[in-house]
C-alpha cells in the first residue's frame, strides 16, 4: 500500500518536474543569449572607441556613429529574435505538458 501511494505521488509530481526542467532550460538559454549579446555590445563599443581616434572630420565622426548605431541595432534585434524563439519554445512545451496532464486527468474520471 505504501509503495502504491509512493508510486502515485511520483507520477503526480512528474509534470511538475518536467515543468521545472522546461523553465530551467529556457532560463539557461536566455542567460547564454544575454551574455552573447552583452559581449557583442562591449566589443562594438571597444571597436568604436578605437576607430574614434582615426576620425579627422565631423563627417568621419558622424559616419562612425551611424555604423556603431546600426551594429548595435542589429545585435539587439538578433538577440530579441533569439529570446522570443526561446520563450516560444518554452511556452509550447508547457502547453503540451499541461494538455497532456489535463487529458490524463479527464480520462481517469
Amino acid at each position: 500500500m505504501f509503495q502504491d501511494m509512493n508510486k502515485m505521488l511520483s507520477q503526480s509530481m512528474e509534470p511538475f518536474k518536467e515543468l521545472v526542467d522546461i523553465q530551467t532550460r529556457m532560463l539557461e538559454e536566455l542567460t547564454r543569449q544575454q551574455m552573447d549579446c552583452t559581449k557583442a555590445c562591449i566589443e562594438a563599443t571597444v571597436q568604436q572607441t578605437k576607430e574614434l581616434q582615426k576620425c579627422k572630420t565631423p563627417a568621419d565622426l558622424l559616419e562612425l556613429q551611424q555604423a556603431y548605431a546600426k551594429e548595435l541595432e542589429e545585435t539587439l534585434r538578433a538577440a530579441n529574435q533569439q529570446n522570443l524563439k526561446a520563450l516560444t519554445e518554452a511556452r509550447e512545451a508547457m502547453q503540451a505538458l499541461t494538455q497532456g496532464a489535463f487529458d490524463r486527468f479527464t480520462q481517469s474520471k
